[in-house]
């Protein structure tokens, strides 16, 4: 059942006034109050804002209508004004659109007049406020994917002038650099470019992912495997001071996923598992294999994540609050949750401040 729409009247002739307030509530309004000066309708406003004003244009007192809702809308009230009036010539007509009204009723009122553009009022006034949310929220779309092209901009300028160095010194000294010290300067490379292949890809995933074209190749894996060479990987670059352990139970073979979003998925997670836990601790990742779904669980002991974050985590572009330093670009959280949706799977995330974080992953399977 929708609310009932409160509105108040702004007119200094008594019975203009009241047949306005009966008319009204015959047609199923609320009056919050009649008044009869523009400063009493500032008043009003103030201490119980209606959803519509009815302000006649000539009123008694120092400040008409006109003056009376343009400070109402100074003071930032969102609120939608009919004038009353009955003087409709020309330059009153252009001083009472200057402040955006909702309409005009000409007096005397007629009630088939009162429903048509109260009505009107009212459903535009709803319309303009979904589009100024709308324009609000890409406002700010467009401030976060600036913040991100600077971000990435930053991150493989740096990467870039790491292999400059390297090749530098590689072509300068290379008669006198050691057999160990060019494998180092060459495996710096190796290690840099793997770092700009994958923040490029994420950025063509989370393209594809945006534009609806992410691909969806399902094939026959053992997942156990899978999770072993990848935390392989892991486990070479990750300092002392981190753990990374991994279980399994039930048959995890044959399982049809797509493993280049499973890769994404869970090197995303793992990896944020490890960032976000700069002082160290375990990082675990549970593989449990069922009859018809294959449940991934990643958990850390690191920084936690606000509640007040959890609802926009998969959102493009956003970061938690209390990040700190710790570099990122937002949109792996986002593409992790739209490989998730390829697999019509699901995800849920657990989180505490201080104590860590638990993703956990639920894949429909179809064993090959």
């Amino acid at each position: 059942m929708s609310q009932v729409k409160k509105i108040l009247i702004v007119e200094d002739e008594f019975i203009p006034a009241y047949d306005l307030s009966d008319n009204l509530e015959h047609l199923g309004y609320q009056v919050t109050g009649i008044v009869d000066t523009g400063e009493s309708a500032i008043e009003e406003v103030t201490q119980n804002p209606p959803d519509l004003i009815l302000m006649d244009i000539k009123l008694r007192g120092e400040m008409n209508g006109i003056q009376a809702a343009t400070q109402i809308r100074e003071q930032d009230y969102d609120i939608p004004v009919v004038y009353l009036t009955a003087f409709s010539d020309d330059a009153t007509l252009k001083q009472a659109a200057m402040t955006a009204p909702y309409g005009y009723l000409t007096k005397p009122v007629k009630p088939e007049d009162i429903r048509a553009t109260i009505a009107i009022a009212l459903s535009k006034h709803e319309e303009d406020a979904k589009i100024r949310s709308i324009l609000a929220e890409e406002k700010k779309l467009n401030e976060l994917k600036s913040q991100f092209l600077a971000t990435v901009a930053h991150d493989l300028r740096t990467p870039l002038t790491s292999i400059l160095i390297s090749l530098e010194l590689l072509q300068r000294y290379d008669t006198e650099l050691t057999e160990a010290k060019k494998t180092k300067y060459f495996g710096r490379i190796q290690t840099v470019i793997k770092t700009m292949t994958t923040q490029i890809e994420e950025l063509l995933l989370a393209h594809q992912a945006e534009s609806g074209k992410l691909s969806f190749n399902p094939e026959p894996i053992n997942a156990i495997t899978f999770c072993q060479n990848l935390l392989e990987n892991f486990q070479t670059s990750a300092v002392d001071n981190y753990q990374l352990r991994f279980s399994n139970q039930g048959d995890c073979t044959q399982l049809n996923l797509d493993k280049s979003l499973l890769g994404h998925i869970l090197n995303n997670l793992i990896s944020n598992a490890i960032k976000y836990s700069p002082q160290g601790g375990t990082v675990n990742l549970n593989l449990i294999c069922e009859s018809d779904q294959v449940i991934f669980q990643i958990q850390d002991e690191g920084i936690g994540m606000p509640s007040g974050y959890l609802e926009k985590l998969f959102q493009p572009f956003e970061r938690a609050g209390n990040v700190g330093n710790i570099k990122g670009t937002g949109i792996g959280l986002y593409i992790v949750k739209q490989a998730v949706d390829r697999h019509q799977g699901t995800i849920n995330v657990e989180s505490k401040v201080g104590v860590g974080t638990t993703f956990t992953i639920s894949l429909p399977v179809v064993r090959g």
